[in-house]
């Protein structure tokens, strides 16, 4: 054992010994970071951190505004009254977060950053990456960026500025303040350059653009292969899961045709790209015959000997239509209707008004209690005791459904409504007894304080963004506040009545905006009558996308009663031509024919072509009749009874629904009734079979009559402004050329004015295209389209001039008219006489 010896006053230490290592204290940096426990830890910490930041983010949306002045507080009370007072989902932290990344920095685009922290302790924790982490975090931060910018710029433009805290931030609206400063509105052309920038060197758009012109066609390729793999004089040989397609990679049952086999030979079938062809190069035979069956082929490996060769015919005496269409559909898709208007868009909800809070509370608890009591008081004056009574508020009145004691008939509350009305001074009081399906007594009381349903409540209701029928029209709210909403197309006609300014228009207006609001134009087209001239002008702006017209008629917007007569008339031809072409496709209705004209089974070259609906409009019945009488009633009574199943539908509306103007025969075909407040209860007898529209309060209360049903309504409101908006903004999108064309009626004095007729409104195209007609010997309007290359309808108003000048019969349904030429050197003269050239 040593032992340190003392000189002078030191002690004297070992040499291999260090001063101080003892209290040396040191850390495993590698294995903190790099260990399999400290990735995973460290992973997980980034995955935590952006999920924190997300939640903050999005928080700060809807809290950003309330929290800011917590955050701008901070430094003058402590981080637990802060706390305290902050609604972020993470507290004072997450409003912290949000306030710097959201506020200061980037506004919406921040939401995208957690994207960076995620991905990457996906890759630090697991060693996984779905996504390209590198490539990943350049695409964020340029559209965080961007976004910011983007952001900047609208607010900057729409004067909103109190929004940027969220939207834009800090660095976009501070960017676009110096680039307004410099180029004013054009500013966002750096904006939108910046995003081509980018897209152009990260995407290596010219890389992929010279790639995809160098590449021949997958078609091409396959024919090559095909015929460098199966040389005519080698023998084929069928392995397992081998076979021949060009156009796809298996076969299928539908476009491989059948062919019946002869003397045990089997043959099989190449189909050629070129000039859509089927092409049969010889083929072996060999013994046993191998069936071909449903794709995937699967056949055992065979070495065929050759025996004979067998030359297949082409494809029209092989395969029928059904195989064509099948065929063209898996080579093109389903026929797509609205490709006319590809950039078509539907109106969006901000050109409505907004929904409006009401000022005070609809019904009041005092309210309620007051109108119970004095229902009460008032039948038990009458010895009708009550055993139970409760309320449902609704938009414009309150229901009081009650249960009478046993023994009480229900006649005698019934006649007792005049009483009820004075005790509760108030217009309008309603009995329903009994309620159907309840077993109670309903009796309605308007409201003091009315609701008013604005249009844009009701549309943006999720029943109606959600609803699947074809012709969705939103009527009101019931007295339980729901939307109520109905499928016009198996409605199927509409016959409306209402005293004047008692809502009717506007309930024409809502319904014709709820259906633009849903259908797209290649689906939908209106008919509008407008006796009084000046209720549905605004609309005369979607003549080129809604509207349908007779050719050559100077507006859409009918207000002529002689105009109204011919439309009417054209509308039943066109019934009739629309029912030819059902017969024709061996299909009951126009959802059936669309469906199967989708799925290229009809052809166009047989006159087959996607029919829309067609809804006509009359806004004053009672006019048309007193001026016209039987010219009207007759057209209208006819498509009321046959149009429903070609896809063509009445909504027809009267001040007066006398029966003089709402005849037997109208009305026997109308089973859905609407009626606002009438002045009698004659008149609501007339419309709805039953009284009470006299009881209604008027601005849009209205009564339901469909399907041996009464329900009570709030119609929505819609005003000028918002029509005006709305037909704005799709009047100034791409339409057609021309409105929907209605088949040509002359009527009785048509044949007369043949000989005067006005060759200046007769098409340019008119003389060549009776030369074709006339060439080809065929009265056909797809002819005119194929050959000419013009729209259906103007190659339908060609061929209506042509009938006009007598180059071709008269329309006869599905069938080609006749052509009443046989060479080129009569119609020639003819045409002289004409004066066309």
């Amino acid at each position: 054992m040593s032992v340190n010896k003392l000189r002078g006053n030191t002690l004297r230490q070992k040499a291999d010994e260090k001063p101080g290592k003892a209290f040396r204290f040191s850390l495993d940096w590698e294995g903190i970071f790099l260990s399999p426990n400290g990735t995973l830890a460290w992973g997980i910490f980034f995955i935590v951190l952006s999920v924190i930041l997300e939640v903050s983010f999005l928080s700060y949306i809807f809290t950003g505004i309330t929290d800011q002045s917590v955050v701008d507080s901070l430094g003058r009370q402590s981080i637990r009254d802060a706390g305290k007072q902050t609604h972020n989902l993470l507290g004072f932290l997450g409003a912290i977060l949000s306030h710097v990344f959201v506020y200061r920095w980037f506004g919406l685009g921040a939401i995208l950053l957690p994207i960076i922290s995620f991905l990457g302790g996906l890759k630090i924790a697991f060693r996984r990456e779905p996504v390209n982490l590198s490539s990943t975090t350049k695409q964020v931060i340029f559209f965080t960026m961007w976004i910011s910018l983007l952001m900047g710029y609208i607010i900057l433009m729409s004067n909103t500025e109190n929004t940027r805290s969220f939207v834009a931030g800090g660095i976009g609206y501070t960017l676009n303040v110096w680039l307004f400063d410099l180029l004013k509105w054009g500013s966002i052309i750096p904006i939108l350059f910046a995003l081509f920038v980018f897209a152009v060197y990260f995407y290596d758009a010219k890389t992929v653009l010279d790639s995809w012109q160098a590449n021949p066609s997958k078609g091409e390729d396959s024919i090559l292969e095909a015929e460098e793999a199966t040389p005519e004089t080698e023998p084929v040989k069928v392995k397992e899961r081998e076979y021949v397609s060009v156009v796809n990679d298996t076969y299928d049952d539908d476009v491989l045709p059948e062919i019946e086999e002869e003397d045990e030979k089997a043959g099989i079938m190449i189909q050629m790209e070129e000039e859509k062809s089927w092409v049969v190069p010889p083929i072996q035979v060999v013994k046993p015959v191998v069936t071909t069956p449903v794709t995937p082929v699967v056949v055992a490996d065979l070495t065929l000997e050759v025996e004979d060769t067998y030359q297949a015919p082409i494809l029209e005496e092989v395969i029928e239509d059904e195989d064509v269409n099948a065929s063209i559909l898996r080579e093109f898709g389903q026929y797509d209707h609205t490709l006319d208007l590809p950039s078509y868009q539907f109106p969006n909800l901000g050109l409505l008004s907004e929904v409006l809070e009401n000022q005070h509370e609809k019904v009041s608890q005092e309210e309620l209690e007051s109108n119970k009591i004095r229902i009460v008081d008032t039948l038990g004056s009458y010895g009708i005791n009550i055993s139970k009574i409760k309320a449902t508020i609704g938009p414009t009145v309150t229901l009081y459904e009650i249960i009478p004691e046993a023994g009480v008939r229900i006649s005698k509350i019934k006649n007792l409504e005049g009483d009820i009305a004075l005790s509760l001074a108030a217009l309008g009081i309603r009995i329903i007894a009994p309620m159907p399906g309840r077993g109670t007594i309903g009796i309605e009381v308007p409201n003091k304080n009315r609701e008013t349903v604005f249009m844009r409540s009701v549309l943006s209701n999720e029943r109606f963004q959600k609803s699947t029928y074809d012709l969705p029209v939103i009527l009101g709210k019931t007295i339980s506040n729901d939307i109520h909403i109905a499928d016009l197309a198996k409605m199927p006609h509409l016959l409306m009545a209402g005293a004047t300014g008692q809502g009717k228009s506007v309930g024409l207006n809502v319904i014709l905006a709820s259906l633009i609001y849903k259908k797209h134009p290649a689906e939908l087209k209106f008919v509008l009558v407008d006796p009084k001239k000046v209720e549905l002008t605004l609309f005369n702006k979607l003549e080129r996308h809604f509207l349908a017209k007779l050719p050559n008629a100077d507006e859409a917007i009918i207000t002529d009663t002689k105009k109204v007569i011919f439309t009417l008339n054209s509308l039943c031809i066109e019934m009739d031509s629309r029912y030819d072409l059902l017969k024709e496709a061996a299909v009951r209705n126009l959802k059936e024919y669309n469906a199967k004209f989708a799925q290229r089974r009809l052809s166009p070259e047989k006159g087959h072509r996607f029919l829309p609906y067609i809804v006509l409009v009359i806004d004053e019945l009672a006019d048309l009749m007193m001026t016209a009488g039987k010219e009207v009633e007759t057209p209208i009574a006819r498509l009321a009874q046959l149009a429903r199943a070609v896809g063509i539908h009445l909504v027809v509306a009267t001040q007066r629904p006398s029966v003089k103007v709402i005849t037997g025969l109208i009305k026997a075909n109308f089973p859905a009734r609407l009626s606002f407040r009438v002045t009698s209860s004659i008149d609501s007898r007339t419309i709805l079979d039953m009284g009470g529209a006299e009881q209604l309060v008027g601005q849009g209360d209205m009564l339901l009559s469909i399907n041996s049903e009464v329900i009570r309504l709030q119609c929505p409101f819609i005003d000028t402004r918002e029509i005006e908006e709305v037909c704005d903004f799709i009047g100034s999108q791409r339409g057609y050329d021309e409105a929907y064309a209605l088949p040509e009626y002359e009527g009785e004095d048509g044949g007369e004015s043949r000989s005067e007729v006005n060759t200046e409104d007769f098409d340019q195209l008119l003389a060549e295209a009776a030369r074709l007609i006339v060439t080809h010997q065929q009265g056909s309007t797809s002819l005119i389209q194929r050959k000419m290359k013009l729209g259906y309808n103007r190659a339908g108003r060609i061929m209506d001039q042509l009938e006009m000048i007598g180059v071709v019969g008269p329309f006869t349904g599905s069938k080609a008219r006749d052509v009443m030429f046989h060479d080129l050197s009569g119609l020639e003269d003819h045409l002289r006489s004409m004066g066309i050239n």
